[in-house]
């Protein structure tokens, strides 16, 4: 009766075991939410922020004065999940005038300062009056680029072009140049 009893033990002890193997599982989810919003900035390349460098353009001799000066290309950059367009404007209609001369000059943008865009990677077109061709600026908003696509690297290159002729005296002039995206 001894064996017997032995054997059932050794049979109960291996069924213990083998139920030991099973694994269950359980599992637990979740939902993850992107919240997104419209998001639009534009930079100057060469400081990565919304200031770029001054553009000076200088002018040394008369045959500036009789032609005219132009600047080196400045690359701006446009990133923004939807698409957009580009406008840009003077701060003022007038320069202001930094120099010795009373009463201060008073020198008129338009006609004066110009503009073109030379080199378009927003994948959006440029306005015929600004691709690679001047057009002067003035205090009113004109689009520069239009339907641009979505992206974090749109790029385009402006050059300026002043022409002020000889009836200004010696100083410094200055005027803002704001450049706007916006969203379409």
């Amino acid at each position: 009766m001894k064996k017997i009893t032995l054997i059932l033990l050794m049979v109960a002890g291996a069924g213990i075991a083998f139920a030991q193997q099973v694994n269950e599982a359980e599992s637990a989810s979740q939902s993850a939410k992107l919240v997104m919003s419209n998001a639009i900035d534009i930079t100057f390349s060469a400081t990565n922020n919304a200031a770029g460098g001054t553009v000076s353009l200088a002018f040394n001799n008369v045959n500036d004065y009789a032609n005219g000066v132009n600047s080196e290309p400045y690359q701006l950059k446009v990133r923004t999940n939807k698409r957009f367009r580009v406008q840009v404007k003077t701060s003022a209609s007038r320069f202001t005038y930094s120099g010795n001369t009373t009463p201060a000059p008073r020198m008129n943008v338009s006609n004066t300062l110009f503009l073109k865009v030379t080199n378009n990677n927003t994948g959006g077109s440029v306005a015929n009056n600004f691709n690679n061709k001047f057009r002067t600026l003035s205090s009113s908003n004109q689009t520069l680029v239009s339907n641009a696509t979505a992206g974090g690297n749109k790029t385009f290159n402006v050059e300026y072009r002043a022409n002020p002729g000889y009836n200004f005296p010696a100083g410094n002039y200055t005027v803002n140049v704001i450049y706007t995206a916006t969203q379409q």
